[in-house]
């Protein structure tokens, strides 16, 4: 590990050049590239700069060779992963400690958590990342800016118009290959169209790591775009999404019997934007489905979910000292599915009716206040409030602050409803909830030198969880509490950026035992540059370790200690007339290791890359 970091840093210390992309202004028409950088939700206008977040721009998912949304999340610090396999396999995440499904995902800033699974939970496996725009992380409690489940966090995948038209292959090996094709045109009458389309093939083994049976997984994604300015304060935007992610894997960590799936979601939205001088407006429609289906000798299960979401919101400045924000979002789900394998089905709908306001005061130029509140009225739990504080203080080149908010998180379609023989849905359960408090800090020791760190610290109560006699679910009088310290030094020159990361943590049940998959330590380096070679010219470089500390996991028959892993991914691109030729290597210490336990991940893949840009 140590001469990674001695890497890095010898690296770091050479002269190259990095260029960088602008971020997107209102019009954009020329459609010249550019960062979009989305507006948090229920955010003032003073603090939204505090929130903390990691944003990778297509050209950062370019960068590094990821192809699916784990090969992004890897790379955030603070969040913990397991994948039933490689690419394709079920999987999930625990940002700050958090329990799976206390991470919210979106879609443009709508929710789009899949009201099919058991706990509502995320399947991030079956995500691929072509045809995305963009990835947002936002860490720690955000129940206030995004709605119910945002209690560890929330990711936002953007999907939005892509002005660099391009087709792109890799992989060259039997075990991952991929291709995706981007084009945009802007018409006569000024609609700005876009299409992007992406496939990916994947042949391993999901589970033992012995297993002789190779399973694999078909990936297929289209996303349109269309946008639209109407006038010089007037947006129209609107997107349609689809992945269609088929798999084959095994039925447990210790058995290789062939299950198959089909699992498919779309979405579309549509929606206003507006600008004045004073004020910022939106309103979006968005729907979206899931249809799962899963066979195994002969059985079939089956789950279909369906969500409809309307949201309106916005944002006015008073003065230069005082902004306020309204809104509110109506959110319908309606699930039907059934299992033969468990022999449990589930039928039912939801809605939930959120109102939301901020007030931003700017004290002075060095400190600013700002106070969220959100209510929402859910069908089953009834009204919830959640709010959020911060204060922020500059003292030269050190800024800092505290925040203290709240969130919850709303029982799943089956906890509610849900049916087997031995057990049927709880409908008088109450939501989760949680509190949590951040103390943030960012020092910048030059113009080329900074520092983050943030601490924090999140109580959970009135946990859902399935009741003694395995008949249904109740909230347990028991508290858990996640806390931890998140640091980044980075340094940045002309040409370059080095990055090192660290997270203590601390994620404990009620009995003071450790979570299940969640390491009290891990950190990083991240390095990026383009090397320059009087002979070769450019080349830009990629480099990732991580190291994942001890953590307990279930081994097949009882909870045991995994050991820790060192992993390193690098990417290195040379780009010929606009040719753009690539070498990917994941996992380059060839490690063994499983995560979760019992299930093999792979080891050192050299993936080869073409791109051309037109």
């Amino acid at each position: 590990m140590k001469y990674i970091i001695y890497f890095g840093v010898f690296l770091f210390l050479l002269n190259f050049k990095v260029h960088s992309l602008e971020d997107c202004k209102w019009k954009n028409e020329d459609g010249i590239p550019c960062v979009t950088i989305t507006k948090t939700t229920n955010t003032s206008s003073f603090n939204s700069e505090n929130i903390n977040k990691k944003i990778f721009t297509k050209q950062d998912i370019i960068n590094s060779g990821a192809k699916d949304t784990f090969d992004v999340l890897k790379l955030v610090s603070g969040l913990d992963y397991y994948q039933h396999g490689p690419k394709g396999q079920t999987g999930a995440i625990f940002m700050r400690g958090s329990e799976s499904n206390h991470t919210l995902v979106l879609l443009n800033g709508v929710a789009i958590n899949d009201q099919s699974a058991t706990n509502g939970m995320h399947d991030f496996g079956q995500d691929f990342i072509q045809t995305i725009q963009q990835v947002e992380v936002y860490k720690g409690s955000n129940g206030v800016h995004f709605g119910p489940d945002a209690i560890g966090g929330a990711v936002n995948f953007i999907t939005d118009v892509d002005y660099t038209d391009s087709y792109s292959i890799n992989g060259f090996s039997p075990k991952n290959n991929s291709i995706d094709y981007n084009k945009t045109k802007i018409t006569d009458n000024n609609w700005h169209l876009n299409f992007k389309g992406a496939s990916n093939l994947s042949v391993t083994d999901s589970a033992k790591a012995d297993g002789k049976e190779k399973d694999g997984s078909k990936n297929y994604q289209v996303n349109l775009n269309a946008k639209k300015w109407i006038n010089d304060n007037l947006k129209s935007k609107s997107t349609f999404y689809y992945r269609d992610t088929k798999t084959d894997y095994d039925k447990s960590n210790v058995r290789e019997e062939s299950v198959t799936s089909d699992n498919k979601m779309y979405a579309f939205q549509t929606g206003l934007e507006s600008i004045g001088t004073n004020s910022k407006k939106s309103a979006i429609f968005h729907y979206h489905n899931y249809d799962r289906k899963y066979q195994e000798q002969g059985k079939k299960d089956k789950y279909y979910s369906e969500s409809l979401v309307t949201k309106g919101e916005g944002e006015f400045v008073l003065n230069e000292n005082f902004s306020y924000g309204v809104g509110l979002e109506y959110k319908y789900d309606w699930g039907n599915y059934s299992t033969t394998t468990f022999t449990s089905q589930t039928r039912g709908h939801v809605s939930n009716l959120g109102l939301f306001a901020n007030i931003g005061y700017l004290i002075n130029e060095n400190q600013i206040l700002s106070i969220h509140g959100r209510n929402d009225d859910h069908k089953e739990t009834g009204g919830n409030k959640t709010y959020k504080a911060n204060f922020t203080q500059k003292l030269g080149q050190i800024n800092f602050g505290v925040t203290r908010s709240t969130g919850l998180k709303n029982p799943s379609l089956y906890e509610l409803y849900g049916s087997s023989s031995s057990h049927k849905g709880s409908r008088g359960i109450k939501a989760e909830k949680s509190e949590t408090s951040e103390l943030f800090t960012e020092i910048n020791f030059t113009k080329n030198i900074s520092l983050k760190s943030t601490a924090y610290r999140t109580r959970m109560k009135d946990r859902i969880k399935i009741n003694s006699s395995w008949s249904g679910y109740e909230n347990k009088i028991l508290d858990t509490t996640q806390e931890g310290l998140e640091s980044e030094i980075t340094l940045k020159t002309n040409n370059q950026i080095l990055s090192f990361l660290s997270h203590f943590a601390k994620s404990r049940t009620d009995t003071d035992g450790p979570n299940s998959r969640r390491p009290d330590l891990s950190y990083g380096l991240d390095y990026q540059s383009k090397l320059s070679f009087s002979e070769f010219g450019d080349f830009n470089l990629n480099l990732n370790y991580r190291y994942i500390g001890d953590h307990l996991d279930w081994t097949g028959s009882k909870n045991e200690f995994v050991k820790s892993v060192d992993l390193v991914n690098m990417s290195i691109g040379k780009n010929i007339y606009g040719n753009v030729f690539s070498i990917n290597i994941t996992n380059l210490l060839n490690e063994r290791y499983e995560k979760p336990a019992t299930y093999s991940q792979d080891g050192r893949q050299v993936l080869f890359g073409f791109r051309r840009e037109y």
